[in-house]
């Protein structure tokens, strides 16, 4: 009978982010899934790891999961998680299979590789040399030269914010099949520009992505071309192979794809100066959230504290943007989640009902930041208690569960803030639901996010205004040193220059 592996490993290392990445991180508490767990917990999800188990079900094949690892956004992977992570997935190849399925994300630097998803997968081929290997892969991915030569199908998301994983695994598993039942004969051709696009310039409703992912689809109808991705990279990981890439599956007409790749490529290098971002100064985006607030139509203004983004490895507890809307006096404002495990103990302890001061925020040490804030002291009536676990039902990772441990809704007047245990994007309203916020009844939300709030925020909003807190997360590349990074390359050295040959 024929048998796939299908498995997922998911993390974006933020290179200067301070959050430890160890073993217990990869899940919803006590780290990743394995065997039957992995199967059961993600069998409905709308991730890649879905569509591959839908594909293996429609074929009656037999089907191990040998490990579901994800985690947020952090600091680079500790040596004994990513050996934990890849020994599974190893032992599942040695022990032979027909074909891998992996949703990978792409964007994993660890204590000692600088290309954790390069070493993962040639760690895999060598255990099965002859295995046919599927890899679908997130846009923010940094393509890497091993990673490439490891696999024989690699597709990539085409939206962000990220609507179309499922369906991304749906076009990378139908490549693969293609080839085992012999129909076509797939093979990658793949490049890279000397860009470093910012996350928040990476929304492909926008420019510059907008059209270069247009000119991918258009592509996708030549003959010979069977899919082309188009992975802005992760600009936080501090890698030589962080760059805006181009990845092309062909079928036998390997001249015609390089032309598709190297027309992608010069359209962005001729649009690099929109990859980059200047953000206007905190108050002034406050003040705009405000008068916007006072100005007709329905529903919250959202403020984006987009440098304390934990998907973008942001350690979700700085103050910053909090702090500058109680100062300029906004009410009727709830913010979701901030993470402070010590206060989340503090207020769940005292229980509902109760008043109670902490010092909230501020409380991890963060090298990279050459500005940092002291935790606030607040007092305020704690609402809820909850163990912060929900299912996401929004547009974006569909179906998968969210633990923020213990959480609570602390009421400080003008302010509801959602305290969590642990962090997590808030594109979901379960952040604020899951202590009985209604996120559409406020006047204003604030979340720690930068686009992928969007297909869920926005149908509410009345307003949307980024607001430039402090975090690891931001897009301030002048606070950064980086070490590994490929140079020269744009937006880094504003002078950079790209030798095509």
């Amino acid at each position: 009978m024929t048998r796939w592996i299908v498995a997922c490993i998911s993390h974006e290392t933020n290179s200067f982010s301070p959050v430890p990445t160890t073993l217990d991180k990869f899940g919803i508490g006590a780290g990743p899934f394995y065997g039957r767990d992995a199967y059961d917990n993600f069998r409905k999800a709308r991730i890649p790891f879905g569509a591959f188990l839908d594909r293996a079900e429609a074929r009656g094949v037999e089907v191990v999961t040998p490990i579901v690892a994800r985690c947020s956004p952090s600091g680079p992977v500790d040596d004994a998680a990513f050996e934990a992570i890849v020994a599974p997935l190893v032992e599942a190849a040695k022990a032979g299979a027909d074909a891998l399925f992996l949703d990978l994300h792409g964007a994993m630097i660890t204590d000692r590789y600088d290309d954790g998803d390069g070493e993962l997968l040639a760690r895999v081929r060598a255990a099965a040399p002859g295995m046919p290997i599927c890899l679908a892969l997130d846009l923010h991915a940094n393509i890497s030269p091993a990673m490439m030569a490891a696999v024989d199908v690699a597709v990539g998301y085409q939206t962000f914010p990220h609507i179309d994983m499922y369906e991304t695994g749906e076009r990378a598993a139908d490549i693969m099949l293609a080839r085992m039942d012999g129909r076509q004969r797939p093979e990658i051709v793949w490049g890279s520009a000397p860009i470093l696009p910012l996350g928040i310039r990476t929304n492909t409703a926008q420019e510059p992505l907008r059209t270069l992912v247009a000119m991918a689809r258009e592509a996708e109808k030549e003959p010979g071309i069977l899919a082309v991705s188009v992975f802005s990279g992760f600009w936080l990981g501090d890698s030589p192979d962080t760059a805006l890439s181009v990845v092309v599956m062909t079928d036998g007409d390997r001249p015609r794809a390089e032309a598709v790749r190297d027309r992608i490529l010069a359209a962005g290098w001729a649009q690099r100066t929109d990859f980059d971002f200047r953000s206007e100064p905190l108050a002034d985006s406050v003040a705009l959230a405000k008068s916007l607030a006072d100005g007709p139509g329905d529903g919250p203004v959202v403020l984006v504290d987009h440098a304390d983004n934990c998907n973008s490895g942001g350690i979700c507890d700085s103050m910053t943007v909090i702090g500058e809307a109680l100062r300029q006096g906004l009410t009727g404002v709830a913010a979701a989640p901030l993470c402070d495990p010590e206060a989340a103990a503090i207020l769940a302890a005292a229980g509902v009902g109760a008043t109670a001061t902490v010092d909230l925020g501020e409380k991890m040490p963060a090298a990279a930041l050459v500005q940092r804030s002291d935790p606030m002291r607040l007092t305020g009536v704690v609402r809820a208690v909850s163990d912060g676990q929900f299912t996401v039902t929004g547009p974006v990772y569909t179906g998968t569960r969210i633990n923020l441990g213990p959480t609570v809704a602390f009421d400080v007047g003008p302010m509801t803030i959602v305290v969590s245990s642990r962090r997590t994007e808030p594109y979901d309203h379960g952040v604020f639901q899951v202590v009985g916020i209604d996120p559409a009844a406020q006047r204003f939300l604030i979340v720690k996010s930068k686009t992928q709030f969007r297909p869920t925020y926005e149908p509410i909003a009345k307003g949307i205004v980024y607001c430039a807190g402090i975090g690891v997360a931001t897009s301030d590349l002048a606070l950064f040193r980086f070490q590994r990074l490929r140079r020269p390359i744009y937006p880094v050295d504003l002078d950079a220059t790209w030798d095509r040959a």
